[in-house]
């Protein structure tokens, strides 16, 4: 998988693609704004249950599929998972034509995470979208106290 960190910190490495979904590693490259060490971006999108993305530094973090050529996509699959902190967290995805123009927000959704409860956000949307340029995640993970890293488990796209 090819990737750019776009903010402070650099870590790259390579996972295995996800059976039935698109095989990011060959059509695309990742853009992110921060992640740890040991929670790299490439987990998210591999076939095996990896560790998860985590932020490097805490409030709004972007990740960026860039393709490599115009792509349609039918389906995109996210799950979130957070079973320690109590919080509010907001996600956006967007996407930009190969033909350029303003990215067009698909889908902008909050969810409250709670360890007594509800610790697994599972977001799977049908979309129909042709030459697909950019697909872009934008996190805000804690809208109230704003002292949490952004986190994903998996992002998958067909």
């Amino acid at each position: 998988m090819r990737k750019r960190i776009v903010g402070p910190g650099r870590v790259s490495g390579r996972s295995a693609p996800a059976q039935g979904w698109l095989d990011l590693e060959q059509i695309a490259t990742i853009e992110v704004t921060s992640e740890e060490p040991n929670f790299p971006i490439e987990s998210v999108f591999g076939s095996a249950d990896g560790p998860g993305w985590r932020a490097s530094q805490n409030g709004a973090q972007q990740i960026r599929i860039i393709f490599d050529q115009p792509t349609i996509l039918r389906r995109i699959h996210l799950l979130f998972v957070e079973p320690e902190l109590e919080r509010t967290q907001e996600f956006s995805v967007r996407w930009s034509a190969a033909e350029g123009g303003p990215p067009k927000e698909i889908v902008r959704q909050q969810w409250n995470f709670s360890p007594a409860g509800s610790t697994r956000e599972v977001e799977d949307y049908e979309v129909s979208l042709d030459g697909v340029a950019m697909l872009e995640l934008a996190i805000t993970p804690d809208l109230k106290r704003r002292q949490a890293p952004a986190t994903l488990a998996q992002w998958r796209v067909a």
